[in-house]
């Protein structure tokens, strides 16, 4: 068998990474800053602890999934996108993270095969092929390739976590529809929202995605370091929507907390 070339080695600040150098924004910014997604990881960092179990979908090539698996119990991972998956997994065996299961599957609302479009220069923003076929998810020439997708609450049987992290570029929907078991677990869950993910990629409503966090009493806009508990959670999600106010992470809380940002 003949080698195969994967990427460049880089140490940064936040582990060991395997990077494909065209990607021009995490695996640029890991090597031009040595960190990639420092505050979602110090996000995260208020919620997990030695005890937690964390699911984590969009790992992408682990900036955040290496060094949050030191800080909690396990981890389990998914990416859909085939050439990250391979970075990846090289990333997580370079830093030995013996907790973290990682998984090349897209999460879906069922057990099927998806294409998926896999954009080169924000390897990132690979998704689903998009309802709507807008020329901006196509800029790069991706290749379009058909990935398997399951439904987690069947694929992780008998499994539960305390934190759900999910960064999947307009599949947020059709994960959380996969996996009502592990979502009724969850003590919180994090979600980048971006209207048009919802309907150009999903083709789906604010209200699709809002009754998927039936349940859920506080959420945190770190986009405007907002606070809102479950009487205005609704309006506040629909505002946004119709402002086409995204936030690359808002954060579902079950329980009513109140949280100040100084």
């Amino acid at each position: 068998m003949k080698s195969t070339y994967i990427g460049h080695l880089y140490q940064t600040d936040q582990g060991v990474f395997c990077v494909d150098p065209t990607d021009q924004f995490v695996a640029q910014t890991l090597i031009e800053s040595g960190e990639y997604g420092r505050g979602q990881l110090e996000q995260l960092k208020l919620f997990c602890n030695s005890g937690s179990s964390v699911l984590l979908l969009g790992a992408h090539l682990g900036a955040i999934a290496v060094p949050l698996s030191k800080l909690v119990r396990n981890m389990t991972i998914f990416e859909a996108n085939p050439d990250t998956f391979r970075l990846l997994d090289a990333n997580l065996k370079l830093n030995g993270c013996t907790n973290v299961e990682a998984f090349n599957f897209a999460a879906n609302n069922e057990n099927t095969a998806l294409q998926f479009v896999l954009n080169t220069v924000n390897s990132g923003g690979s998704k689903r092929m998009p309802v709507h076929r807008d020329e901006v998810y196509f800029e790069d020439a991706p290749r379009v390739v058909d990935v398997p997708a399951v439904r987690l609450d069947d694929f992780l049987l008998g499994k539960s976590y305390d934190v759900i992290f999910m960064d999947i570029e307009g599949s947020e929907y059709f994960a959380m529809k996969g996996m009502p078991r592990l979502v009724a677990h969850a003590s919180v869950i994090f979600s980048e929202f971006l209207p048009h993910h919802l309907t150009q990629v999903g083709g789906i409503t604010i209200d699709d995605y809002i009754e998927c966090f039936e349940g859920f009493n506080t959420l945190i806009v770190p986009s405007s370091t907002s606070v809102f508990h479950f009487e205005n959670i609704k309006d506040v999600l629909r505002d946004m929507f119709e402002s086409n106010h995204g936030d690359e992470g808002l954060i579902f809380i079950r329980e009513k907390v109140d949280i100040s940002f100084k």
